[in-house]
């Protein structure tokens, strides 16, 4: 297959800037008023928690870049340092929105409720000695001060902590800088004596340093935290070869957990309060450039407003959504495992979560296969799991029972890496057959695979999924799953738990598409199919759910298919560098981005064919790290019910007028707007009344007093 023209640098969107554009989608709902307040609240910590991701890896990745001396450009046109400098304006301006929306929106709305974030200063004469008896019995024995002087080096500062700068005089008018680090890790947000509201430990550490620093004429603290980026990896040394060990894997993931810890500052935030002096002697001792100092207006370390103590009223929060139960699995029980197999084998099961229930149908598959004597083996992979795993447990409980259990685990998943390494040894110490992923590539597909012993011989079970085995992202992330008893699916799913195993490469996949070596050039033919049938007059179209669109060369392959004529629809939630509706270049291509209650996360592809639609779904994004440098696979649809599904559930975003955001042709985002007299329709709150309802074939059009969906996770 030959490869098609990458598009024009000025024909696709920065990647940094498309990120950046997703984050504004998101902070327009902390700003909106007619959502439940701590939901907002909520919000603005997310917000603050993505911008810290973002200065991590995105910034630390663009200084990355400029160390090593790379002169590349991105497929956008743009150098690393324009790309730098542009992202630091822009995150600047986040950082500006955001403090503005919680100082002078946030903190008086919740003050109305009675749950104020006071100052020290503003408190009663009583609740002040209360609080510093406070400090003095439970707060000053956490505190260590450090010096900086000739005999006292510069302290290292640990990634997103919060720290107090001190100036402290003494009595022969020496001035000494004293960092304090604040242990936010117990209580950030400090209860009023007898009172409601709460004020910041850090105001009640500044309002009582006379007690730890007697002697001291005059103190002045202002709060600072620093955000680090990411060192060099011995990922980017090479290849460590056919030879390397686990125990090598485990070295290097170890090395760069160690390295992450220590890694330059990107940012240092600072309070508004700081004076320049105090600004420009932190920024040199911690070797960072004046323009990565931001200053914030408010409490610094936003994301804690996600564990903020305000009202508990259910007008303020959102009304409590319990998944569904899915119709097929209702009345299933994991004590009679062979009904739960019999209703796989009676037909592919698609599985909408968090509209149904992951604990009712995921976790009942594993629990089923771990009690059924009939059960031969269980194979599963971990990319992201829970604090309390209950996948977990019932593996276990699988292997204790006699069965073969093998289990990848991803330990090179990013920010998961130390709890992943724990639970691989874990169920190793068990006696699970335990693989650390596959050289060079992160294994990101999601797949489970039950093997027993029937009548009729050895029958496959597979779950294939979008999202990862993590009961906790169930209920806040939108996934699909597919249940299926399909013996040629079954051998596929086999072959690629074999390839993962056995490091051996597999080229007989009969339906899986598999990522790094088939899935780009499936979706490349799919791509052309559908213009060689708009160029024949054919039926045509392609509609594409995913997280996100980068790759270069599949945007090119949808310009093109765009240019032939074919309708295209893409519903991509976060960063995306195709440019929408250009005439000549992208008449006929949509983009649509819907930010709520929950995180859209699933990843869907249906291409027309001519009339006889072909669907997909799997763990990949159009981005070229998926296509080229992961492991995932994507399933073709192959029951002819859960594709009616599919389409229903495709369809229901287009229904959206108030959640959903469309591009335009410059790049921008338009939020939806019922016109006037129009009900206002939410596509989660429409697939959750899907999901109460028990239909697994119809969208309802309207709904009727669904709460607003308020929170996303990150």
């Amino acid at each position: 297959m030959d490869d098609a023209p990458l598009p024009e640098p000025g024909s696709l969107i920065n990647r940094e800037r498309s990120w950046l554009d997703f984050a504004c989608r998101v902070v327009t709902l902390a700003e909106d008023p007619d959502l439940p307040l701590m939901e907002r609240v909520k919000f603005a910590g997310i917000m603050g928690m993505i911008y810290d991701e973002f200065a991590m890896k995105r910034i630390g990745g663009l200084r990355q870049r400029l160390a090593r001396g790379d002169a590349g450009l991105s497929p956008d046109g743009l150098t690393a340092e324009a790309q730098l400098t542009a992202c630091r304006d822009e995150l600047a301006r986040h950082e500006a929105r955001l403090g503005r929306l919680v100082v002078e929106i946030l903190l008086p709305e919740l003050a109305t409720t009675g749950t104020p974030l006071l100052t020290f200063e503003e408190l009663e004469a009583g609740q002040r000695d209360a609080l510093r008896r406070r400090f003095r019995d439970t707060i000053e024995p956490t505190l260590t001060p450090l010096a900086v002087d000739i005999s006292h080096p510069f302290p290292f500062i640990s990634n997103l902590g919060l720290n107090l700068a001190l100036e402290v005089t003494d009595r022969g008018q020496r001035q000494r800088f004293v960092r304090l680090k604040v242990p936010i890790k117990g209580q950030r947000w400090i209860p009023l004596p007898e009172a409601d509201g709460c004020v910041a430990l850090e105001d009640v550490i500044l309002n009582c340093l006379d007690l730890m620093f007697p002697a001291a004429v005059s103190i002045e603290g202002y709060p600072f935290r620093v955000i680090r980026g990411a060192k060099d990896s011995p990922w980017d040394q090479g290849d460590p070869g056919p030879d390397a060990s686990p125990g090598q894997l485990l070295a290097m993931v170890a090395w760069e957990l160690e390295a992450r810890r220590f890694a330059g500052v990107v940012r240092l935030q600072v309070g508004s309060s700081m004076p320049e002096r105090m600004r420009t002697w932190l920024a040199a001792h911690l070797e960072v450039d004046m323009l990565d100092v931001g200053t914030i207006e408010g409490p610094l370390a936003v994301g804690d407003l996600t564990s903020f103590p305000g009202p508990q009223d259910a007008i303020h929060h959102d009304v409590p959504y319990t998944p569904a139960l899915h119709p097929r699995f209702r009345d299933l029980s994991a004590k009679q495992p062979e009904r739960v197999f019999a209703e796989i084998r009676r037909g592919d099961i698609l599985v909408h979560h968090p509209y149904q229930s992951f604990d009712r149908s995921v976790l009942l598959f594993l629990d089923a296969a771990s009690r059924d004597p009939t059960v031969l083996a269980i194979k599963l992979t971990i990319y992201r799991i829970s604090a309390r795993a209950p996948v977990i447990e019932k593996l276990l409980e699988a292997v204790r029972a006699g069965k073969q259990v093998a289990v990848l685990v991803e330990i090179t998943a990013r920010f998961d890496e130390e709890p992943n390494m724990r639970w691989a040894h874990l169920l190793e110490r068990e006696g699970v057959h335990v693989i650390y992923g596959m050289e060079q590539l992160k294994t990101h597909a999601k797949l489970a695979m039950v093997v027993r012993h029937e009548n009729s011989g050895i029958r496959r079970y597979c779950h294939l999924g979008t999202g990862n085995y993590h009961d906790g992202t169930a209920r806040l992330y939108e996934d699909l799953g597919l249940f299926t008893a399909n013996s040629e699916l079954g051998e596929d799913v086999a072959a690629l738990f074999n390839e993962l195993t056995g490091a051996t490469p597999y080229d007989r996949y009969r339906h899986l598409l598999v990522a790094p070596r088939y899935l780009r050039p499936r979706f490349t033919e799919l791509i052309r199919r559908e213009a060689e049938h708009a160029r024949a007059g054919r039926p045509s179209g392609i509609r594409a759910k995913m997280n996100q669109l980068q790759d270069p060369a599949l945007i090119g392959e949808l310009y093109a298919a765009s240019q032939a004529g074919v309708p295209i629809e893409l519903n991509v939630r976060g960063l995306n560098c195709l440019r929408a509706g250009v005439p000549g270049l992208s008449d006929t291509i949509r983009v649509l981005s819907v930010v709520g209650r929950f995180l859209e996360h699933s990843r869907v592809y249906r291409f027309e064919n001519g009339g006889q639609p072909e669907h997909f779904l799997g763990s990949a994004d159009w981005m070229k790290r998926n296509l080229d440098r992961r492991v995932e696979q994507i399933v073709p649809v192959l029951d002819h019910g859960v594709a009616r599904e599919i389409d229903a559930i495709l369809a229901s975003y287009g229904e959206d007028n108030a959640s959903a955001w469309d591009m335009q042709s410059d790049g921008s985002y338009v939020r939806r707007r019922p016109a006037p007299g129009e009900p206002s329709r939410r596509v989660q709150e429409m697939l959750m009344e899907r999901a109460a309802a028990g239909s697994p074939s119809t969208v309802p059009t309207a709904v009727r007093g669904v709460q607003s969906p308020t929170t996303v996770a990150s």
